[in-house]
């Protein structure tokens, strides 16, 4: 009895054992089920309508700076990482052959307003010589009649009546003259005002390019923003195709994600997105929406791109940019550069948006005043070299 109670006591502790085994093995395989399904309904719910690629950037204007006149550099006002406001000066150039070339102008100007008021002055000149010459053929053809009535009563000889024809034929063929001088000098005026002449007009157009020449030895900014990849020095010889620096604005930032092409079926433009960046981390996560997807992809291209009809081929799944533009007050907040990593997060379950881009944009998506010159300066410089020369 004694060994019978001692075996039946040893099997308690292990079959305790074993149903606690037994109890957790299962506890275990049920939160793992419940693991698997939430993450299943998860997945079906949200995760399948996410699309996400670290293949993604930072994308900005990089405002190309580019003189509009050749010439010296004088002087150069900014450097990389300044900034600068949409019309500062950057650089001048030597002005002084810009300053040449409109005193040039100018005088040339003064002397066409001197001369085009000379014909005028002259079909005045000419008007009266008309009048002379109708007057002159008037006594002429008056002497004549009187000696044509001496004439029959044999009162002169004949070749002084031949030399009173004479004098009207020549006074004749002299108003001829004098009418078709003045008629050529009003094909030159027209009755047109001085200021209208287009000898007068040329001159003007040729002082008003003088003087915007001269004024654009002033380079400036075309945009607010930063100052990047200055290549100007100061002394040197540039020309319209010399690229000078670069404006990077900071506020027209956007990311060019790359996704691949497997991943874009579902994907509309509208669709909402999430931006992570490695400068900020998740601790920022910029709101933004796919705003346009590329007509091309990276490979397409590229400066030499795949000739996939050549030699062994080899599929390589290829990736086409996608545009996703930020929350601008979010970028306000923190700030961004050109070309910085990313990882960017689609949701692509609302696709009611096109899949490219159905609608011709009404205003211009870029614009700047900063280059467009004020002509009235030099417009009144004009009006007061025609008042000084017009006589």
């Amino acid at each position: 009895m004694n060994t019978n109670a001692g075996t039946q006591v040893a099997q308690q502790p292990a079959n305790s054992k074993k149903q606690q085994r037994t109890f957790w093995l299962l506890l275990l395989t049920v939160i793992f089920i419940i693991i698997g399904v939430v993450y299943l309904v998860y997945w079906f719910m949200v995760l399948r309508h996410h699309q996400e690629t670290d293949n993604a950037y930072v994308a900005g204007n990089q405002v190309q700076i580019m003189a509009q006149v050749s010439g010296s550099v004088n002087s150069v006002a900014f450097d990389n990482t300044d900034f600068v406001h949409q019309g500062d000066v950057l650089l001048t150039l030597d002005p002084a052959d810009a300053e040449q070339a409109f005193a040039r102008a100018k005088t040339a100007l003064a002397n066409s307003v001197r001369q085009t008021h000379q014909l005028v002055v002259n079909s005045k000149q000419y008007q009266a010589n008309i009048a002379l010459r109708k007057s002159e053929l008037s006594k002429v053809e008056s002497d004549l009649q009187r000696r044509i009535v001496l004439g029959h009563a044999d009162a002169i000889g004949r070749e002084e009546l031949q030399h009173a024809k004479n004098a009207v034929d020549n006074a004749k063929a002299a108003l001829e003259v004098a009418i078709q001088q003045y008629n050529a000098n009003q094909a030159l005026v027209l009755n047109t005002p001085l200021e209208e002449q287009p000898a007068i007009l040329q001159a003007a157009a040729q002082m008003r390019d003088a003087w915007m020449a001269l004024q654009r030895t002033r380079i400036v900014s075309p945009v607010t923003g930063f100052v990047s990849r200055r290549s100007v020095q100061v002394g040197a010889q540039i020309s319209t195709e010399t690229p000078l620096m670069a404006i990077i604005p900071a506020e027209l930032m956007w990311i060019d994600a790359n996704f691949k092409e497997t991943q874009l079926t579902n994907m509309r433009i509208g669709q909402p997105a999430t931006v992570v960046t490695d400068i900020y981390g998740s601790e920022v996560v910029f709101k933004g929406k796919v705003v346009g997807i590329d007509m091309g992809t990276g490979s397409a291209f590229s400066l030499l791109p795949a000739q996939n009809a050549t030699g062994n081929w080899i599929k390589v799944v290829q990736r086409l940019p996608v545009r996703i533009e930020l929350d601008a007050q979010q970028v306000a907040e923190h700030p961004l550069r050109i070309g910085l990593s990313t990882l960017v997060k689609v949701d692509t379950a609302n696709q009611d948006g096109p899949v490219l881009a159905n609608t011709v944009r009404k205003e211009p998506r870029y614009e700047t005043s900063a280059l467009t010159l004020d002509l009235a300066p030099v417009n009144q410089m004009i009006a007061d070299v025609i008042h000084a020369n017009a006589g």
